[in-house]
């Protein structure tokens, strides 16, 4: 069967990452790009470097072949897809919508079956690295799919991100995802205890991490929310969320459960994570967690 043709882009959901992808979308792919978000703010900044801004989601699956979507939950895709002026209903030209967001990988697979009977075809390709690299366009993205639809809607993601893998079938980008960052929320658990054993034991703690990341123990936790978070104890609202942690180890064990596996490890990042938000922290970058274990 002959590829469908790709002659113009969309993209749905401009936030922190979002913006920054869509932005390198917009200045790379040759294409037109028609986006939308429920905040006029970034569409109209990227209307200014070329977006064909939206009213709308119809407005986008009447524009534009492929789209890509950015969004906090599978509640917000499951609602762009099958939702009140969604894909589905307003029958545009969309033929695949490429679904960067992360969640649940039953959920995915379940959607793709649902949206093929309407003549869509889903891709999950979420992202892992924070907004400078969304800015850079040098996202890790993890897609599933078929070969044929990967080779279909790798060139555009290469303008997003500078690793595109390949993993599997659909669902199988999620699966990797949410495995990805259940391991760097249980490696900021560690360092965030390791911390604040250091300070107590009387340890500098710039001089803690920095002479950890010379040894076993380096990785790009300890580089990023270690040095330069959990050092200067400093956790602002504008980066990852608890709240997002949250939701994303939640989905890991998910299917630890539907894979017959206890993530002993897991569940107890995952009960750290719930008190840091019961604690006020939710919209805090995660690492915040290490006052709650000040406070044991």
């Amino acid at each position: 069967m002959a590829a469908k043709p790709i002659e113009t882009l969309g993209f749905i959901g401009l936030g922190v990452m979002g913006e920054r992808m869509c932005q390198n979308l917009v200045a790379k792919s040759g294409k037109a790009v028609f986006g939308t978000d429920t905040r006029r703010a970034p569409v109209e900044r990227l209307a200014e470097k070329g977006l064909k801004a939206c009213g709308s989601i119809a407005e986008v699956a009447r524009a534009a072949d492929v789209v890509f979507l950015s969004l906090p939950s599978g509640a917000e895709v499951e609602d762009v897809c099958f939702g009140t002026g969604g894909f589905v209903e307003t029958g545009g030209r969309t033929h695949t919508i490429v679904d960067m967001s992360t969640t649940s990988v039953g959920a995915t697979r379940a959607l793709h079956a649902r949206l093929v009977g309407h003549g869509i075809t889903l891709v999950d390709a979420p992202v892992a690295g924070m907004r400078q690299r969304a800015q850079d366009g040098t996202l890790s993205i993890m897609v599933g799919g078929t070969p044929e639809t990967f080779a279909a809607v790798r060139p555009w993601l290469a303008h997003m991100g500078s690793d595109v893998t390949h993993c599997g079938d659909v669902g199988c980008g999620q699966t990797v995802k949410v495995l990805n960052n259940m391991v760097v929320f249980m490696t900021v658990n560690a360092l965030a205890e390791a911390i604040t054993i250091g300070r107590r034991a009387g340890l500098d703690a710039a001089l803690l991490f920095d002479t950890m990341s010379k040894g076993s123990s380096d990785s790009a936790a300890l580089r990023t929310p270690g040095i330069k978070h959990l050092v200067p104890d400093h956790f602002p609202e504008d980066a990852f969320p608890t709240d997002y942690a949250l939701k994303d180890i939640r989905l890991a064990l998910e299917l630890a459960q539907e894979s017959g596996v206890k993530a002993e490890a897991a569940q107890h990042t995952c009960a750290l994570l719930e008190a840091t938000s019961r604690a006020g922290y939710g919209r805090n970058y995660y690492p915040a967690m290490v006052k709650l274990i000040k406070k044991m």
